[in-house]
Parts: C-alpha cells; sequence; structure tokens
C-alpha cells in the first residue's frame, strides 16, 4: 500500500504546476511524465549536472584521469575566444539544470527557461541525427556502448525540453535571446567561423567529403539550422496557445 501511495503521489502532480490544454504536437508527453519529471526535478538536475560534467570531459577537458592533459581533443584545437560555442550538448544540459533548479526554488526564469529549450531541443535531435546518419564513419571509432549511449541520452533531452511549457510561457523577448545565442551558434559553427575553422562538433568525416549529394558539413549544417527554427516555431507557438487559452478564444 505505501509503495502503491508513493507511485500516485510521483504521477498525480499534487502540488506541481497545472497541466497546459496545450495541442499534442506542443506538448506530447502524457501528463503522468511530465508529473514524474517535475516531482523528482532534483534527479533531472542531478542527471543533467553529470551530463554536463561528462560533455565537457568529452570535448577535451580531462581533469581525470591525471595522465591525460588538462585541454585535450577539440578543445585543444579551438582558439580560446571560441570555447564558449564549442561544447553545445553540455552546455544544453547546464542550462536545463539551471532552469529545473531556479524553478523548483521559486525563481524561475523565463530567458534560461527558452535557453534550455532551444538547446535540449535542437542538441537532443541533431546528436542522434548525424549518429545515424554517419553511424558507419561514427562506428568505425567508437564502440558500440558508447555509441548507444550518445544516442540515447540524447534523445532524452529532448524529451525533458517538453517538460519546460509546465514551468515556462516563453514570452517573446526570452526566445529572441534564444535564436540570438542558438543563431549564433549556428553561424560559427557551418558558416562563418570568425576565428579559425568551423567551430561544430567534430565529426568522423572531414567537413568537404562528398555525402548524398552534398557534403558533410552542409548535412551537419541543415540539421542544425532546421532544428533552431523548429525551437523557434514550437516556443512562439508555446506562447500563443497560451495566451489564446487564458484568453478563452480556445
Amino acid at each position: 500500500m505505501a509503495a502503491s501511495t508513493g507511485l500516485s503521489r510521483l504521477f498525480d502532480g499534487d502540488g506541481l504546476p497545472p497541466a497546459d490544454r496545450l495541442p499534442r504536437w506542443l506538448a506530447p508527453l502524457p501528463e503522468r511524465v511530465e508529473n514524474a519529471g517535475l516531482t523528482l526535478v532534483w534527479v533531472v538536475v542531478a542527471t543533467n549536472l553529470l551530463g554536463t560534467a561528462f560533455g565537457f570531459w568529452y570535448y577535451g577537458f580531462h581533469p581525470l584521469p591525471l595522465s591525460d592533459p588538462l585541454i585535450t581533443w577539440q578543445f585543444a584545437s579551438e582558439p580560446v575566444v571560441m570555447w564558449p560555442f564549442v561544447p553545445d550538448s553540455p552546455v544544453g544540459t547546464l542550462f536545463v539544470a539551471g532552469a529545473f533548479a531556479l524553478w523548483k526554488l521559486g525563481r524561475s526564469n523565463e530567458y534560461l527557461n527558452a535557453l534550455a529549450f532551444f538547446g535540449c531541443l535542437k542538441l537532443g535531435l541533431w546528436t542522434p541525427f548525424v549518429l545515424v546518419t554517419f553511424s558507419e564513419a561514427f562506428l568505425a571509432g567508437t564502440v558500440l556502448p558508447m555509441y548507444l549511449f550518445l544516442v540515447f541520452s540524447h534523445l532524452a533531452m529532448a524529451v525533458e525540453a517538453f517538460v519546460l511549457h509546465r514551468i515556462s510561457d516563453f514570452p517573446v523577448r526570452a526566445v529572441a535571446v534564444a535564436v540570438v545565442w542558438y543563431g549564433f551558434n549556428d553561424v560559427v559553427d557551418y558558416f562563418v567561423p570568425i576565428v579559425g575553422n568551423p567551430h561544430h562538433t567534430s565529426l568522423p568525416l572531414a567537413d568537404a567529403v562528398p555525402f548524398a549529394g552534398s557534403t558533410v558539413l552542409q548535412v551537419a549544417a541543415a540539421g542544425a539550422v532546421t532544428l533552431t527554427l523548429a525551437a523557434t516555431f514550437l516556443t512562439l507557438s508555446t506562447r500563443v496557445k497560451k495566451l489564446e487559452l487564458r484568453s478563452g478564444r480556445v
């Protein structure tokens, strides 16, 4: 009986922000899943912070093992001034950890919420996109367990993005900040690197290698830009639908 009561509290949403009556294409997760994520919010925050730490390690910040250089792999090959634009996924998990933590502490920040949605949706889907698209090349240099971990951990980022509408109204000014940040990332990653070479996540094939009638760089860029546009559309659509619901127009 106690276990049943505990599970009920996990999913029933008591004390949580009320579920929005948004269309399924804006709020695709079952309400019980949203409730569980918000109820276990400190677990979600801790998991994302662990993901952030792993992500920085993956990009080349290696305090451990001590036998490694402190700065290696992609960080070592990038100009220091561009480092903020390199570890896209760990920055996304840091944004969402901060967004959920501030909400739980009663200090929700709409700018952080919007950045978190963009980061989790965009990197949560772009990474599996390139992993699958260039799977043969990735698997040639990555063991299968790590490959699968990267795919499914990033898909989990996309899932948690769709919990954020419960704690955010996505005001236009906040969405604008997220568009500027992630739009600028797209520019320096694929189009105008400003300093050095394009700063996108390192891929197992050279940028200029022909692929599917295009090049590796162009395919990766198409995915990134499409997802930036999708995140912009979804956040603004959520904003509009919430305003319509409050005004009684739907």
